[in-house]
Order: C-alpha cells, then sequence, then structure tokens
C-alpha cells in the first residue's frame, strides 16, 4: 500500500522550531518529488518547499527561504521539513504531497500553531 504518514506538528511561539516528518512507503523514493502544502483557515492550499525526484534540489516558496531547509533521508525514506524562525502566519495544516509516475499523493495534516 502506498502511504505518506506526516508527523511532527505542534505549538510553537513566534521565532520557535518544529521538524516535520513525511515517511513514505510502497512507492520507489527517487521517482518522486516530495513535499509540503499548507492550508490556513480560510485560504487556498499552498506549496511550501519540495524536493525534486532524482537528484532531490530542494525548492521554497520565498517566504520559506532562509526560515526552512528540506531535506530527505533515503534509507529511511523520509523528508524532513524543518522550520525555523517560525511566525504566526505559517500557522495552517501542513500536508506531505508526492508527485510522481502517473499519480499524485498526499498524506494526512499536521497541525502547525505559532502564537504570537
Amino acid at each position: 500500500e502506498v502511504q505518506l504518514q506526516a508527523s511532527g506538528g505542534g505549538l510553537a511561539q513566534a521565532g520557535g522550531s518544529l521538524t516535520l516528518s513525511c515517511l513514505t512507503s510502497g512507492l520507489t523514493f527517487d521517482e518522486y518529488a516530495i513535499g509540503w502544502f499548507r492550508q490556513a483557515p480560510g485560504k487556498e492550499r499552498e506549496a511550501v518547499s519540495c524536493v525534486s525526484s532524482g537528484d532531490g534540489s530542494p525548492h521554497y516558496r520565498s517566504s520559506a527561504k532562509g526560515r526552512f531547509t528540506i531535506s530527505r533521508d533515503k534509507g529511511k525514506v523520509t523528508v524532513y521539513l524543518q522550520m525555523n524562525s517560525l511566525k504566526p502566519e505559517d500557522t495552517a495544516v501542513y500536508y506531505c504531497n508526492a508527485v510522481g509516475p502517473g499519480r499524485v499523493l498526499w498524506g494526512q495534516g499536521t497541525q502547525v500553531t505559532v502564537s504570537s
């Protein structure tokens, strides 16, 4: 069974840090671009960051650059999103996403709440 399991959300103060994890199963890890989207209440879902398939090069939305770091561990078939210098506007449900040969996959959401 192909599955994305997200974890690591929680409550942080502004300026704090959280790390999200996306554990994959049932897919060929290198064949998928894997990353994170988020959706705040009343807003559309937006892309935050991803690693490309193949070389795993990272990509970030502009508001995440310099604060967030995405990485992947092939041995653990997991993608991590280290979020530093968190801001209240980062508050959202974060979703792991994988795009590969002929399919788009979503994990369950994990809530990130940043208090001011």
